[in-house]
């Protein structure tokens, strides 16, 4: 099965199903000498776990990560690193009754017409619980830009149901559990999920990421500007059907004159492009945005059919999220600092020897942009 490998210099490739033994991962490309623990990885693995609240998924798992090579007396040795989740919540005899049927939303029905088989628990490597891994090896992508490069991602929920966020990005990571921007919005979203639960059915959501101090040459012309390769890690995500960069569907209603970003001798007036002009960064606040469909897997009854591909009528029952835009953010921001610590070694292997003919351009009013080091 190809399509298990991610990135170019610094490599992630995954592997494991949602109810087989374990999940697993091998980081390729971590610079040595970076302080590594256990710890670090599980901070942000227990943002994305399920069953810590009655809004999401009950399906139980520590997610208990365990780090297997290239970890040495604290410190990354520059070799492989390989990470390691059991599962020690799963239930595979739950679906049993799905083996023979397509359901619909569910990789199902293209997962046996490309393989001619399936692994039909849970989803096998559909399954969103693949994201755990995504996680653990974004959060040592994650440590690396904020320790030496000054670069921190922030993950928000930007809108659910009627729920629409209009503020700026938040400049610290939301401490929730909808992980909302807004003390507001939490009665409502508990009140949502309640009433889906009730009537057997889902919504989707809409999630924000910025990167704050990301310095300005990050992204490699045409076939790998920086919003393109966000776009590929960010769409990779199971669930996520569309994909903004900075203004992204409006820039389609504006004129130009709204939507270029002037430059005075104190910087940048605004930032309708999210940071990132010709596929290269800019040096201002990165900022994009995901839409996570509705779970499919719900109560409610829906026409299908069988592998014999007679009618079926199917009401999935079991552990699933009302809402998987909400332990999507997790996920988000680790993509995107898998794909910024990609691209800063890649600057780094190509230009780290050139000397900028210009001071940085400051970030547009309102921003903290930051100012990212010289990766070393």
């Amino acid at each position: 099965m190809g399509g298990n490998r991610f990135g170019e210099l610094f490599c992630v490739t995954t592997f494991g199903e949602s109810h087989g033994p374990a999940l697993g991962a091998v980081v390729d490309g971590c610079p040595p000498g970076l302080p590594l623990a256990e710890s670090d990885l599980q901070a942000d693995l227990d943002r994305r776990r399920p069953g810590q609240s009655r809004y999401t998924s009950q399906r139980h798992e520590a997610d208990r990560v365990q780090i297997l090579s290239g970890v040495f007396e604290g410190v990354t040795t520059g070799t492989s690193i390989g990470l390691l989740i059991a599962n020690t919540d799963a239930r595979p005899g739950d679906y049993h009754e799905l083996a023979e049927v397509m359901r619909p939303g569910h990789g199902d029905y293209p997962y046996l017409m490309k393989y001619g088989c399936r692994d039909f628990r849970g989803g096998g490597r559909a399954s969103a619980r693949e994201t755990a891994m995504r996680v653990a090896a974004g959060a040592i992508a994650r440590k690396y830009l904020a320790l030496r490069m000054g670069i921190e991602i922030v993950g928000w929920l930007d809108g659910i149901g009627s729920l629409r966020y209009d503020g700026a990005p938040p400049r610290i990571r939301p401490d929730n559990d909808f992980f909302a921007p807004e003390e507001a919005w939490l009665r409502p979203i508990a009140e949502l999920i309640e009433t889906l639960r009730r009537e057997g059915d889902s919504v989707g959501a809409r999630v924000g990421v910025a990167a704050y101090g990301v310095p300005a040459g990050f992204g490699d012309p045409v076939f790998d500007k920086l919003d393109a390769t966000l776009a590929h890690a960010l769409m990779s995500i199971g669930a996520v059907k569309a994909i903004e960069i900075g203004d992204g569907l409006a820039a389609a209603f504006q004129r130009g004159r709204e939507h270029r970003d002037a430059i005075t001798p104190r910087g940048f007036v605004t930032n309708h492009a999210g940071g990132i002009l010709a596929g290269i960064s800019t040096g201002q606040v990165i900022r994009l945005y995901l839409a996570f469909k509705p779970t499919s897997s719900i109560r409610l009854p829906i026409d299908t059919v069988g592998r014999d591909g007679q009618p079926r009528i199917l009401e999935v029952k079991g552990r699933h999220d009302p809402c998987v835009g909400i332990r999507g953010v997790p996920v988000a921001e680790a993509m995107v600092a898998l794909v910024l610590m990609d691209h800063a070694l890649r600057q780094r292997g190509q230009n780290g020897a050139v000397t900028p003919p210009m001071r940085p351009i400051p970030g547009s009013a309102g921003e903290e942009t930051g100012v990212g080091s010289d990766a070393t």
